[in-house]
């Protein structure tokens, strides 16, 4: 015991062993609800379920360890909510890639970022990149994930004449979801910690109380399934370990593999960057130079994390926001980390009951619903659009630019174009208002990619 409390400076920071447990337990709980939603979400893909169920627990556990022990520090990591929907929804259905491909595009992602961050380039690509810019891209992924909640739900549907248009309310599963959405609201603001675990706990309840009075198209827990044994999740598992290796011939033959590999390691990285501060001050762990204390360690871990994770069969890990919760009952150091990690990695044993998370189908709509689980993007979108607020809405410069990121990624249902489109015309804007001077050469640098990016596929 005394080697732990000397080893994670417990004394020093100002906390004991048990408020350090308690506290990992509490980020854990906070964070649970990505193993059932990026399991999903990549399933989707392609991606074996039982496969990513498994890459999705450990990689969590490895990275969040990395990060108890390298940098000392309470923050837990998980495949991040956004880079499993730029995965799914933009390298496979969008771009074509193959599964094994997108996961190649991770890895290089991941190697990427564990090269900036043990070199001097950390600080020179924070800097080259304009505040307003990486906010409007937080902000655009939660609009673009809210939409794949909605989508997911049944609420927003496809309509010839609108494009997009209302579901049916009258439609089973989409009232569970919409209840869904109200109880994580109801939650949220009421201040529960839980909130999104909790709302797909109880909608899972409700669901599967309503089926067994005999209404159609709920969810139920199926232990019988094989699909969710748990011989399936390492029989998953080794479909889906070293699988990115083989796909790196498709990856770089597709046209446009520097914008996928670059907004990978973009999002990732201001994702990372952005948390570790939010946490850092509400910790009390900032320095003179008013970064958190074992920043350069704690992006390496994130880096490591992301590579284990494609190794194993998972989008970008990063570091998540929702380790507030932990810090707020007093976690301040890696123990933290590491009781959530051991957490994560017992979670494994668990998949038999992700049984009653799991979507339905209706053969008369030919349509696919996610009651349960829409609401967690729902919520997650709703909470990263606040980003918004840190936008100078007055410069003209940032203003158009964040506008066109933000629209362009609903539209094109694309991160990576709204991310190019946004990049393209910032410096434009610039130049038109006779800043071109104060705007860094790497952006330059990065227009001229992305246009060459927009252009070639049609040479």
């Amino acid at each position: 015991m005394e080697f732990i409390k000397n080893f994670f400076k417990l004394e020093e920071r100002g906390t004991k062993f048990s408020t350090e447990i308690v506290a990992g337990v509490t980020t854990f709980l906070a964070m649970a609800y990505i193993l059932p939603v990026n399991s999903f979400m990549l399933n989707s893909a392609g991606v074996p379920l039982g496969g990513v169920f498994f890459a999705t627990a450990v990689a969590a556990a490895i990275a969040t360890l990395v990060m108890g022990f390298l940098a000392n520090l309470p923050v837990a990591l998980a495949p991040g909510m956004g880079l499993n929907a730029f995965f799914t929804y933009t390298l496979v259905f969008t771009y074509g890639l193959t599964w094994q491909a997108s996961l190649a595009a991770v890895f290089v992602s991941g190697l990427l970022f564990f090269i900036i961050s043990v070199t001097g380039l950390r600080k020179m690509i924070i800097n080259s990149i304009p505040a307003g810019l990486k906010f409007a891209v937080g902000a655009g992924i939660g609009f673009f994930i809210t939409f794949i909640g909605l989508k997911n739900a049944g609420i927003i549907v496809s309509n010839p004449a609108t494009y997009v248009g209302l579901g049916d309310f009258s439609h089973p599963a989409v009232l569970l979801a919409i209840f869904g959405i109200i109880l994580v609201v109801i939650l949220y603001s009421m201040g529960n910690k839980f909130a999104l675990i909790l709302a797909i706990a109880g909608t899972a309840f409700v669901g599967m109380i309503l089926g067994l009075l005999g209404i159609d198209l709920m969810p139920e827990l199926d232990l019988t399934n094989e699909l969710f044994t748990l011989n399936n999740v390492f029989t998953g598992a080794g479909e889906t370990f070293f699988a990115a290796f083989s796909g790196f011939g498709d990856l770089f033959k597709h046209p446009e593999v520097f914008g996928i590999i670059f907004t990978l390691l973009f999002v990732d990285f201001f994702d990372t960057a952005g948390t570790l501060m939010a946490v850092g001050n509400q910790a009390g762990l900032i320095d003179d130079e008013g970064e958190i204390i074992g920043s350069g360690k704690a992006l390496l871990a994130d880096s490591i994390g992301t590579m284990t994770g494609a190794i194993l069969g998972t989008s970008n890990v990063t570091s998540y926001i929702e380790s507030a919760t932990g810090i707020e009952q007093g976690g301040r150091t890696g123990l933290t980390s590491v009781t959530v990690a051991i957490l994560f990695l017992l979670s494994v044993f668990a998949y038999p009951f992700l049984s009653v998370v799991n979507g339905v189908y209706d053969p008369a709509l030919d349509m696919f619903f996610s009651p349960v689980t829409a609401m967690a993007l729902v919520m997650v979108g709703a909470l990263m659009v606040g980003q918004l607020k840190e936008i100078d809405w007055n410069d003209k410069a940032i203003v158009i630019p964040a506008f066109l990121t933000i629209i362009f990624m609903l539209l094109t249902f694309s991160i990576a174009q709204g991310i190019a489109v946004g990049f393209v015309f910032y410096p434009i804007v610039m130049i038109a208002q006779g800043r071109a001077k104060e705007v860094n050469k790497m952006m330059y640098a990065l227009g001229v990619l992305f246009i060459l990016s927009f252009v070639l596929p049609f040479l």
